[in-house]
């Protein structure tokens, strides 16, 4: 089973008795505030769910997977998305 945006915002609605319009503004403010921390290179926590951040990733070299040639990797960043205590239970 998979939840899309779509479906989120359908069962967050029914479960506060929120319109689907104010959860879905919501939602949108959630994910802008998170992005915009994390690109100024700070860090977002939900405790016990979820914690997002920017994270340095150093040069290296890779592999083309078709002809096998070696390839440099600039460094970089990506996101890290840690995963709380509270969801990790909930899938046990």
């Amino acid at each position: 089973m998979s939840l899309n945006k779509t479906e989120l915002v359908a069962k967050v609605a029914a479960e506060t008795g929120q319109s689907q319009a104010t959860v879905s503004s919501v939602l949108d403010g959630v994910f802008a505030a998170i992005s915009e921390t994390v690109a100024d290179g700070g860090k977002v926590s939900i405790p016990g769910w979820l914690s997002f951040e920017a994270v340095a990733t150093a040069a290296r070299t890779g592999h083309n997977p078709r002809t096998g040639e070696s390839i440099q990797i600039p460094a970089g960043k990506r996101v890290k998305v840690s995963v709380g205590s509270k969801l990790k239970a909930s899938v046990k």
